[in-house]
Protein backbone atom coordinates (compact mmCIF):
# COMPACT_ATOMS: atom_id res chain seq x y z
CA UNK A 1 0.00 0.00 0.00
CA UNK A 2 1.56 2.98 -1.03
CA UNK A 3 2.15 5.59 2.09
CA UNK A 4 1.00 9.27 2.28
CA UNK A 5 3.34 11.13 3.40
CA UNK A 6 2.54 15.45 3.58
CA UNK A 7 5.77 16.71 3.51
CA UNK A 8 7.07 14.48 -0.09
CA UNK A 9 8.39 16.90 -2.78
CA UNK A 10 4.86 16.62 -5.02
CA UNK A 11 2.50 17.92 -1.53
CA UNK A 12 4.84 20.32 -1.07
CA UNK A 13 4.37 22.01 -4.20
CA UNK A 14 0.97 21.30 -3.96
CA UNK A 15 -0.02 22.91 -0.85
CA UNK A 16 2.35 26.22 -2.11
CA UNK A 17 0.04 26.09 -5.01
CA UNK A 18 -2.68 25.95 -2.47
CA UNK A 19 -1.47 28.27 -0.58
CA UNK A 20 -1.16 30.85 -3.85
CA UNK A 21 -4.79 30.44 -4.91
CA UNK A 22 -5.66 31.45 -1.15
CA UNK A 23 -3.96 34.30 -1.23
CA UNK A 24 -4.30 35.58 -4.50
CA UNK A 25 -8.18 35.36 -4.27
CA UNK A 26 -8.11 36.87 -0.47
CA UNK A 27 -5.90 39.75 -2.40
CA UNK A 28 -8.59 40.45 -5.66
CA UNK A 29 -12.13 39.88 -3.23
CA UNK A 30 -10.78 41.71 -0.05
CA UNK A 31 -12.05 45.03 -2.08
CA UNK A 32 -15.33 43.27 -2.61
CA UNK A 33 -15.50 44.36 1.35
CA UNK A 34 -13.49 46.99 2.21
CA UNK A 35 -15.77 49.03 -0.68
CA UNK A 36 -17.81 49.64 2.34
CA UNK A 37 -15.20 52.16 3.86
CA UNK A 38 -13.56 53.44 0.61
CA UNK A 39 -16.93 53.68 -1.06
CA UNK A 40 -17.81 55.92 1.53
CA UNK A 41 -15.17 58.37 2.09
CA UNK A 42 -14.79 59.24 -1.90
CA UNK A 43 -18.38 59.15 -1.84
CA UNK A 44 -18.46 56.79 -4.89
CA UNK A 45 -21.52 55.31 -6.37
CA UNK A 46 -22.53 51.65 -7.00
CA UNK A 47 -21.52 52.25 -11.14
CA UNK A 48 -18.04 53.56 -9.92
CA UNK A 49 -17.73 50.58 -7.56
CA UNK A 50 -18.24 48.10 -9.60
CA UNK A 51 -15.84 49.91 -12.34
CA UNK A 52 -13.24 49.42 -9.63
CA UNK A 53 -13.78 46.02 -8.83
CA UNK A 54 -13.88 45.27 -12.96
CA UNK A 55 -10.53 47.31 -13.09
CA UNK A 56 -8.28 44.25 -12.49
CA UNK A 57 -9.51 42.18 -14.92
CA UNK A 58 -8.38 44.33 -18.34
CA UNK A 59 -5.17 43.49 -17.67
CA UNK A 60 -5.90 40.03 -16.20
CA UNK A 61 -7.35 38.82 -19.55
CA UNK A 62 -4.78 40.22 -21.55
CA UNK A 63 -1.71 38.08 -19.64
CA UNK A 64 -3.72 35.13 -19.25
CA UNK A 65 -2.72 33.91 -22.79
CA UNK A 66 0.35 36.03 -22.52
CA UNK A 67 1.23 34.64 -18.74
CA UNK A 68 0.44 30.83 -19.99
CA UNK A 69 2.86 31.26 -22.89
CA UNK A 70 5.24 32.80 -20.67
CA UNK A 71 5.46 30.20 -18.50
CA UNK A 72 5.38 27.65 -20.85
CA UNK A 73 8.51 29.12 -21.91
CA UNK A 74 10.47 30.23 -19.31
CA UNK A 75 8.95 28.49 -16.38
CA UNK A 76 6.38 28.82 -13.61
CA UNK A 77 9.27 29.30 -11.20
CA UNK A 78 10.36 32.68 -12.50
CA UNK A 79 7.13 33.36 -13.89
CA UNK A 80 5.09 33.49 -10.40
CA UNK A 81 8.18 35.14 -8.21
CA UNK A 82 7.80 37.45 -10.29
CA UNK A 83 3.87 37.69 -10.92
CA UNK A 84 3.90 37.68 -6.99
CA UNK A 85 5.78 40.87 -6.03
CA UNK A 86 3.92 42.78 -8.52
CA UNK A 87 1.13 41.54 -7.07
CA UNK A 88 1.89 41.86 -3.46
CA UNK A 89 3.30 45.82 -4.28
CA UNK A 90 -0.57 46.22 -6.28
CA UNK A 91 -2.16 44.96 -2.65
CA UNK A 92 -0.25 47.48 -0.72
CA UNK A 93 -0.80 50.77 -3.44
CA UNK A 94 -4.20 49.92 -3.36
CA UNK A 95 -4.34 50.51 0.44
CA UNK A 96 -2.91 53.72 0.19
CA UNK A 97 -4.90 54.96 -2.61
CA UNK A 98 -6.57 58.35 -2.46
CA UNK A 99 -9.53 58.53 -4.61
CA UNK A 100 -11.31 56.68 -7.74
CA UNK A 101 -8.30 57.24 -10.04
CA UNK A 102 -5.75 55.74 -7.97
CA UNK A 103 -7.84 52.99 -6.45
CA UNK A 104 -8.79 51.71 -10.41
CA UNK A 105 -4.71 52.31 -11.24
CA UNK A 106 -3.76 49.51 -8.23
CA UNK A 107 -6.11 48.00 -9.30
CA UNK A 108 -4.97 47.56 -13.18
CA UNK A 109 -1.64 46.69 -11.50
CA UNK A 110 -3.13 43.88 -9.68
CA UNK A 111 -4.37 42.34 -12.73
CA UNK A 112 -1.39 42.34 -14.49
CA UNK A 113 0.59 40.78 -11.42
CA UNK A 114 -2.01 37.47 -10.97
CA UNK A 115 -2.88 37.52 -14.68
CA UNK A 116 -0.47 34.42 -15.12
CA UNK A 117 -1.11 32.77 -11.96
CA UNK A 118 -3.22 30.12 -12.43
CA UNK A 119 -1.98 29.54 -16.07
CA UNK A 120 1.58 29.05 -14.73
CA UNK A 121 0.23 26.79 -11.91
CA UNK A 122 -1.12 24.63 -14.69
CA UNK A 123 1.78 24.67 -16.56
CA UNK A 124 3.59 23.47 -13.31
CA UNK A 125 0.78 20.90 -12.74
CA UNK A 126 1.21 19.17 -15.91
CA UNK A 127 4.61 17.86 -14.40
CA UNK A 128 4.58 17.80 -11.09
CA UNK A 129 0.94 15.59 -10.71
CA UNK A 130 -0.06 12.80 -11.76
CA UNK A 131 -2.60 12.39 -14.94
CA UNK A 132 -4.80 10.67 -13.03
CA UNK A 133 -4.32 12.82 -10.26
CA UNK A 134 -5.20 16.22 -12.11
CA UNK A 135 -8.97 16.90 -11.26
CA UNK A 136 -8.43 16.76 -7.48
CA UNK A 137 -5.24 18.98 -8.06
CA UNK A 138 -7.52 21.31 -9.62
CA UNK A 139 -10.16 21.22 -7.17
CA UNK A 140 -7.84 21.04 -4.05
CA UNK A 141 -6.18 24.35 -5.25
CA UNK A 142 -9.33 26.02 -6.59
CA UNK A 143 -10.72 25.15 -2.99
CA UNK A 144 -8.19 27.39 -1.62
CA UNK A 145 -9.12 30.02 -3.94
CA UNK A 146 -12.46 29.42 -2.45
CA UNK A 147 -11.19 29.47 1.31
CA UNK A 148 -9.58 32.88 0.58
CA UNK A 149 -13.29 34.31 -0.73
CA UNK A 150 -15.10 32.86 2.35
CA UNK A 151 -12.22 34.47 4.93
CA UNK A 152 -11.91 37.35 3.49
CA UNK A 153 -15.11 39.45 4.16
CA UNK A 154 -14.69 38.25 8.00
CA UNK A 155 -11.22 38.66 8.01
CA UNK A 156 -11.39 42.11 5.91
CA UNK A 157 -14.57 43.36 8.60
CA UNK A 158 -12.40 42.18 12.08
CA UNK A 159 -9.32 44.44 10.19
CA UNK A 160 -11.24 47.73 8.88
CA UNK A 161 -13.50 47.64 12.45
CA UNK A 162 -10.01 47.51 14.39
CA UNK A 163 -7.52 49.65 12.58
CA UNK A 164 -9.44 50.85 9.05
CA UNK A 165 -9.67 49.87 5.37
CA UNK A 166 -6.62 50.49 4.56
CA UNK A 167 -4.60 48.44 6.70
CA UNK A 168 -6.41 45.46 5.37
CA UNK A 169 -4.60 45.91 1.96
CA UNK A 170 -1.19 46.43 4.04
CA UNK A 171 -1.45 43.27 5.75
CA UNK A 172 -2.94 41.22 2.46
CA UNK A 173 -0.05 42.70 0.72
CA UNK A 174 3.10 41.59 3.56
CA UNK A 175 1.27 37.99 3.10
CA UNK A 176 1.62 37.65 -0.07
CA UNK A 177 5.42 38.76 -0.25
CA UNK A 178 5.70 35.97 2.22
CA UNK A 179 4.77 33.01 -0.35
CA UNK A 180 7.06 34.50 -2.95
CA UNK A 181 10.06 34.31 -0.62
CA UNK A 182 8.57 30.24 -0.12
CA UNK A 183 8.49 29.64 -3.23
CA UNK A 184 11.97 30.63 -4.86
CA UNK A 185 13.40 28.62 -1.96
CA UNK A 186 11.12 25.36 -2.53
CA UNK A 187 10.33 25.05 -6.21
CA UNK A 188 12.15 23.40 -9.08
CA UNK A 189 10.73 23.96 -12.75
CA UNK A 190 11.55 19.88 -12.94
CA UNK A 191 10.81 17.31 -10.31
CA UNK A 192 13.71 15.37 -11.15
CA UNK A 193 15.81 18.14 -9.95
CA UNK A 194 14.12 18.39 -6.54
CA UNK A 195 16.83 17.54 -4.18
CA UNK A 196 13.85 15.74 -2.17
CA UNK A 197 11.91 14.21 -4.80
CA UNK A 198 11.59 10.34 -4.52
CA UNK A 199 11.35 7.65 -6.91
CA UNK A 200 8.38 6.36 -6.23
CA UNK A 201 7.25 10.00 -6.45
CA UNK A 202 8.88 10.13 -9.80
CA UNK A 203 7.31 6.94 -11.36
CA UNK A 204 3.80 8.03 -11.65
CA UNK A 205 4.68 11.85 -13.06
CA UNK A 206 4.34 12.49 -16.43
CA UNK A 207 7.70 11.61 -18.34
CA UNK A 208 10.38 14.54 -18.25
CA UNK A 209 10.78 16.38 -21.48
CA UNK A 210 13.95 16.88 -22.87
CA UNK A 211 15.20 18.97 -25.87
CA UNK A 212 13.75 22.18 -27.58
CA UNK A 213 10.43 23.40 -26.63
CA UNK A 214 8.08 23.26 -29.35
CA UNK A 215 6.62 26.53 -30.80
CA UNK A 216 2.73 26.70 -29.56
CA UNK A 217 0.82 26.67 -32.88
CA UNK A 218 -1.54 29.71 -32.05
CA UNK A 219 -4.65 29.64 -34.59
CA UNK A 220 -5.01 25.59 -34.55
CA UNK A 221 -4.68 25.85 -30.45
CA UNK A 222 -7.33 28.96 -30.23
CA UNK A 223 -9.32 27.27 -32.64
CA UNK A 224 -9.32 23.82 -30.43
CA UNK A 225 -9.74 26.00 -27.25
CA UNK A 226 -12.76 28.58 -27.92
CA UNK A 227 -15.93 26.22 -26.77
CA UNK A 228 -13.97 25.45 -23.91
CA UNK A 229 -13.12 29.35 -23.37
CA UNK A 230 -17.38 30.59 -23.94
CA UNK A 231 -18.22 27.33 -21.54
CA UNK A 232 -15.78 29.10 -19.11
CA UNK A 233 -17.27 32.61 -19.44
CA UNK A 234 -20.69 31.57 -18.96
CA UNK A 235 -18.99 30.31 -15.21
CA UNK A 236 -17.35 33.06 -14.94
CA UNK A 237 -20.51 35.53 -15.52
CA UNK A 238 -21.83 34.02 -12.03
CA UNK A 239 -18.16 33.52 -10.39
CA UNK A 240 -17.70 37.46 -10.51
CA UNK A 241 -21.13 37.98 -9.58
CA UNK A 242 -20.68 36.25 -6.41
CA UNK A 243 -16.97 37.99 -5.73
CA UNK A 244 -18.15 41.14 -6.14
CA UNK A 245 -21.74 41.85 -4.87
CA UNK A 246 -22.55 38.80 -2.69
CA UNK A 247 -20.56 40.76 0.34
CA UNK A 248 -23.10 44.15 -0.27
CA UNK A 249 -26.52 41.83 -1.16
CA UNK A 250 -26.63 41.36 2.11
CA UNK A 251 -26.09 44.30 3.50
CA UNK A 252 -28.54 45.95 1.14
CA UNK A 253 -30.74 44.44 -0.09
CA UNK A 254 -31.43 42.57 3.63
CA UNK A 255 -30.76 45.67 5.69
CA UNK A 256 -28.26 43.26 7.58
CA UNK A 257 -25.03 45.08 9.69
CA UNK A 258 -21.93 44.79 8.09
CA UNK A 259 -20.84 41.58 10.74
CA UNK A 260 -23.72 39.66 9.51
CA UNK A 261 -23.59 40.64 6.40
CA UNK A 262 -19.96 39.37 6.51
CA UNK A 263 -21.02 36.03 8.06
CA UNK A 264 -23.47 35.47 5.45
CA UNK A 265 -21.37 35.85 2.88
CA UNK A 266 -18.30 33.65 4.64
CA UNK A 267 -21.09 30.84 4.48
CA UNK A 268 -21.68 30.75 0.48
CA UNK A 269 -17.95 31.20 -0.35
CA UNK A 270 -17.29 28.37 1.91
CA UNK A 271 -20.12 26.37 -0.27
CA UNK A 272 -17.64 27.00 -2.88
CA UNK A 273 -14.39 25.31 -0.99
CA UNK A 274 -16.58 21.88 -0.36
CA UNK A 275 -17.80 22.17 -4.08
CA UNK A 276 -14.31 22.59 -5.29
CA UNK A 277 -12.60 19.75 -3.54
CA UNK A 278 -15.65 17.49 -4.34
CA UNK A 279 -15.49 18.72 -8.05
CA UNK A 280 -12.06 17.53 -8.44
CA UNK A 281 -12.47 14.26 -6.52
CA UNK A 282 -15.43 12.59 -8.51
CA UNK A 283 -14.39 13.80 -11.78
CA UNK A 284 -11.17 11.88 -11.32
CA UNK A 285 -13.38 8.97 -9.60
CA UNK A 286 -15.51 9.41 -12.90
CA UNK A 287 -12.41 8.69 -15.31
CA UNK A 288 -11.01 6.48 -13.42
CA UNK A 289 -13.72 3.77 -13.00
CA UNK A 290 -15.10 4.35 -16.75
CA UNK A 291 -12.00 5.97 -18.74
CA UNK A 292 -14.66 7.92 -20.56
CA UNK A 293 -13.49 11.31 -20.55
CA UNK A 294 -16.40 12.60 -21.79
CA UNK A 295 -18.39 12.09 -18.89
CA UNK A 296 -16.20 12.68 -16.76
CA UNK A 297 -15.54 16.78 -17.42
CA UNK A 298 -18.19 17.83 -20.45
CA UNK A 299 -21.22 15.52 -19.06
CA UNK A 300 -20.30 16.98 -15.24
CA UNK A 301 -19.89 20.47 -16.18
CA UNK A 302 -23.15 20.48 -18.16
CA UNK A 303 -25.44 18.38 -15.30
CA UNK A 304 -23.55 20.87 -12.45
CA UNK A 305 -24.42 23.88 -14.32
CA UNK A 306 -28.00 22.94 -14.82
CA UNK A 307 -28.54 22.25 -10.92
CA UNK A 308 -26.88 25.86 -10.44
CA UNK A 309 -29.50 27.75 -12.67
CA UNK A 310 -32.53 25.99 -11.30
CA UNK A 311 -30.95 26.59 -7.19
CA UNK A 312 -30.74 30.63 -8.13
CA UNK A 313 -34.37 30.94 -9.78
CA UNK A 314 -36.24 30.60 -6.28
CA UNK A 315 -34.49 33.84 -5.41
CA UNK A 316 -36.80 35.94 -8.42
CA UNK A 317 -39.85 34.94 -6.79
CA UNK A 318 -39.29 35.73 -3.00
CA UNK A 319 -37.26 37.99 -0.57
CA UNK A 320 -36.98 35.83 2.81
CA UNK A 321 -33.35 36.19 3.80
CA UNK A 322 -33.31 31.90 4.55
CA UNK A 323 -34.48 30.93 1.10
CA UNK A 324 -31.80 33.92 -0.14
CA UNK A 325 -29.13 32.36 1.79
CA UNK A 326 -30.05 28.92 0.63
CA UNK A 327 -30.72 29.53 -2.91
CA UNK A 328 -26.78 31.59 -3.03
CA UNK A 329 -24.87 28.86 -1.45
CA UNK A 330 -26.57 25.84 -3.44
CA UNK A 331 -25.80 27.64 -6.87
CA UNK A 332 -21.90 28.43 -5.69
CA UNK A 333 -21.69 25.07 -4.55
CA UNK A 334 -22.75 23.78 -8.20
CA UNK A 335 -20.91 26.17 -9.95
CA UNK A 336 -17.38 25.16 -8.09
CA UNK A 337 -18.32 21.36 -8.65
CA UNK A 338 -17.50 22.55 -12.27
CA UNK A 339 -13.78 23.99 -11.31
CA UNK A 340 -12.03 20.40 -11.55
CA UNK A 341 -13.02 18.99 -14.17
CA UNK A 342 -13.07 22.18 -16.04
CA UNK A 343 -9.06 23.27 -15.09
CA UNK A 344 -8.15 19.57 -16.16
CA UNK A 345 -9.53 20.27 -19.47
CA UNK A 346 -6.70 21.91 -20.88
CA UNK A 347 -4.41 19.31 -19.52
CA UNK A 348 -6.46 16.78 -21.29
CA UNK A 349 -6.61 18.44 -24.81
CA UNK A 350 -3.03 19.89 -24.99
CA UNK A 351 -0.84 18.84 -21.74
CA UNK A 352 2.36 20.16 -24.10
CA UNK A 353 1.18 23.50 -23.57
CA UNK A 354 -0.96 23.43 -20.62
CA UNK A 355 -0.26 27.19 -19.29
CA UNK A 356 -1.27 28.57 -23.18
CA UNK A 357 -4.20 26.53 -23.07
CA UNK A 358 -5.41 27.08 -19.76
CA UNK A 359 -4.83 31.23 -20.30
CA UNK A 360 -6.95 30.58 -23.36
CA UNK A 361 -9.35 29.31 -21.69
CA UNK A 362 -9.71 31.49 -18.97
CA UNK A 363 -9.62 34.66 -20.98
CA UNK A 364 -13.40 33.56 -20.81
CA UNK A 365 -13.57 34.15 -17.36
CA UNK A 366 -11.43 37.30 -16.81
CA UNK A 367 -13.75 38.92 -19.80
CA UNK A 368 -16.88 37.93 -17.55
CA UNK A 369 -14.84 39.67 -14.72
CA UNK A 370 -14.79 42.97 -17.00
CA UNK A 371 -18.56 43.02 -17.87
CA UNK A 372 -20.24 41.24 -15.32
CA UNK A 373 -19.65 43.38 -12.11
CA UNK A 374 -20.38 46.73 -13.69
CA UNK A 375 -23.18 45.66 -15.65
CA UNK A 376 -24.71 44.66 -12.06
CA UNK A 377 -24.07 47.80 -10.74
CA UNK A 378 -25.84 49.42 -13.39
CA UNK A 379 -28.43 47.40 -12.83
CA UNK A 380 -28.64 47.92 -9.02
CA UNK A 381 -28.25 51.82 -9.10
CA UNK A 382 -30.90 51.70 -12.42
CA UNK A 383 -33.43 49.60 -10.99
CA UNK A 384 -32.36 49.23 -7.06
CA UNK A 385 -33.04 45.67 -7.27
CA UNK A 386 -30.22 43.49 -6.32
CA UNK A 387 -31.66 40.17 -7.31
CA UNK A 388 -31.54 41.20 -11.07
CA UNK A 389 -28.16 40.48 -12.00
CA UNK A 390 -28.74 36.90 -11.05
CA UNK A 391 -31.03 36.61 -14.30
CA UNK A 392 -27.91 36.91 -16.68
CA UNK A 393 -26.03 34.24 -14.69
CA UNK A 394 -29.32 31.92 -14.97
CA UNK A 395 -29.22 32.77 -18.77
CA UNK A 396 -25.72 31.90 -18.98
CA UNK A 397 -25.79 28.79 -17.27
CA UNK A 398 -28.44 27.53 -19.50
CA UNK A 399 -26.59 28.05 -22.42
CA UNK A 400 -23.38 26.34 -20.82
CA UNK A 401 -25.52 23.55 -20.15
CA UNK A 402 -25.42 23.14 -23.98
CA UNK A 403 -21.99 23.78 -24.81
CA UNK A 404 -19.95 21.68 -22.65
CA UNK A 405 -20.17 19.06 -24.91
CA UNK A 406 -18.80 20.95 -27.78
CA UNK A 407 -15.62 21.00 -25.29
CA UNK A 408 -14.41 17.30 -26.34
CA UNK A 409 -11.53 16.79 -23.72
CA UNK A 410 -11.67 12.78 -25.34
CA UNK A 411 -9.78 14.67 -28.11
CA UNK A 412 -6.38 15.65 -27.52
CA UNK A 413 -4.71 18.05 -29.31
CA UNK A 414 -2.89 17.14 -32.57
CA UNK A 415 -0.95 19.01 -35.50
CA UNK A 416 -2.57 17.76 -38.89
CA UNK A 417 0.49 17.27 -41.35
CA UNK A 418 -0.17 20.56 -43.41
CA UNK A 419 -0.24 22.64 -39.84
CA UNK A 420 3.02 20.91 -39.16
CA UNK A 421 4.13 22.10 -42.25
Amino acid sequence: MKRFRITSATNVVLILLCLMYFITYLDRVNVSTAAVGFGKEFDLSKTQIGLVFSAFAYPYLIFQIIGGWVSDRFGARRTLIVCGVIWAVATILTGMAGGLFSLLLARVLLGLGEGATFPAATSAMSRWVAKENRGFAQGITHAAARIGNAVAPGVIVLVMTTYGWRESFYICGAISLVWVFLWSLTFTERPQDHPRITQEELAVLPAATTGKKPAVPWKPLFKRMAPVTIVYFCYGWTLWLFLSWIPQYFLHSHNLDLKKSAIFASGVFFAGVVGDTLGGIITDKLLKRTGNLKLARSWMVSVCMLLTLLSLLPIMFTHDLNISVLCLTAGFFFAELTIGPMWAIPMDIAPAYSGTASGMMNTGSALAAIISPVLSGYLIDRYGNWELPFVGSMILMGLGVVLAFRMQPESKFELSPEQKG
